[in-house]
């Protein structure tokens, strides 16, 4: 897939039912997609279900819904409504999510993350063909079920993921891959893996970019550090930051974390890790680095703007970094 789609990540700031005209400036200033996620805020489908009846020029995308906290029927029920609704404007972004969502907030137990992602791309393609499901998954089981809602136009699945085994399983058996907390230069690595396993197919590949257009960069430093420290501190991200060659230079701070000194933890993070994964500075160099990720094998971005420095103002940083700026 060759046409760039530069998106952002949804719901922006205030209360759901105030976005309308906020959603429609995004389309105004040249965002083509909008992605939402679903951890402790909304849940991932009712802000996309807003603004498939408030703007139509945006594509509507979930980056990402946990494999494990809907059930398969309930998921494909879901993901089929808003297909219905948004006839070939919606995506699905499935992932395991993490221990902390999975098991500690919702109370199902984080087992066979690889497993549950792809048995649930399995079920939910055989859900939206129309087909009545009876199977044995590996890890669950679906009996006669048959989706009662039939979108015109089945919506694509993409799958996060971090590491070969998931980016593997994305190119293989899904539409696309969903990525994040990776610098631009990382993104062939990644990428090449699942255009490897998709045999020449064409996949769709979704970065979530972390990025605060602030030229205050040591107050955008120490913000960006607490929420490398929250992530990099989970094992799948260790471990994929690991694989992609970080490992010497967040190894300090993990064993800091690990020794219960979270202040140290912080301290130890190095600049260039930072400025790796989290974009900052003027607007004009945020710009040039996401455009970074598209020459590197991004297809489709979905800007995340942190508020790391309190002088920042939300909307200013979207149109300062949208396609029509600059």
């Amino acid at each position: 897939m060759d046409q760039r789609r530069p998106g952002m990540t949804v719901p922006l700031p205030g209360h759901l039912h105030a976005q309308r005209d906020r959603l429609c400036e995004l389309a105004d200033l040249g965002y083509t997609d909008i992605w939402s996620a679903e951890s402790d805020g909304a849940d991932g489908f009712t802000p996309l279900a807003l603004a498939a009846a408030w703007e139509p020029r945006l594509r509507l995308g979930t980056a990402i819904i946990p494999a494990y906290t809907r059930a398969p029927a309930c998921m494909a029920q879901s993901a089929a409504s808003l297909a219905d609704a948004a006839p070939g404007r919606f995506a699905l972004g499935l992932g395991s999510s993490s221990n902390v969502i999975v098991e500690r907030w919702n109370g199902i137990p984080f087992e066979y993350p690889y497993r549950r992602v792809r048995d649930m791309v399995r079920f939910l393609r055989e859900a939206f063909a129309g087909e009545k499901v009876s199977r044995k998954f590996d890890t669950f089981e679906v009996d006669g079920f048959r989706l009662g809602v039939r979108p015109e136009v089945a919506p694509p699945v993409l799958v996060a993921a971090l590491r070969e085994q998931m980016l593997a399983m994305a190119g293989r058996e899904a539409d696309g891959v969903i990525i994040n907390w990776l610098a631009p230069e990382d993104v062939p690595t990644v990428a090449s893996v699942v255009h490897g396993a998709a045999g020449g197919e064409a996949r769709e590949v979704v970065a979530r970019i972390f990025v605060c257009p602030s030229e205050r960069a040591e107050v955008v430093r120490e913000g960006a550090r607490r929420a490398i420290a929250a992530y990099m501190n989970v094992p799948v991200y260790a471990a994929f930051q690991e694989w992609l060659g970080r490992g010497d230079a967040l190894r300090p701070m993990w064993e800091a974390w690990a020794a219960g000194d979270r202040k140290g933890a912080l301290a130890v993070i190095p600049d260039e890790v930072v400025d790796a994964l989290v974009i900052h500075g003027s607007a004009e160099y945020c710009r040039s680095r996401i455009a970074d990720y598209f020459d590197n094998g991004v297809t489709t971005t979905s800007l995340a703007i942190l508020p790391l420095d309190p002088e920042l103002d939300f909307f200013e940083a979207v149109r300062s970094l949208s396609p029509s700026a600059g």
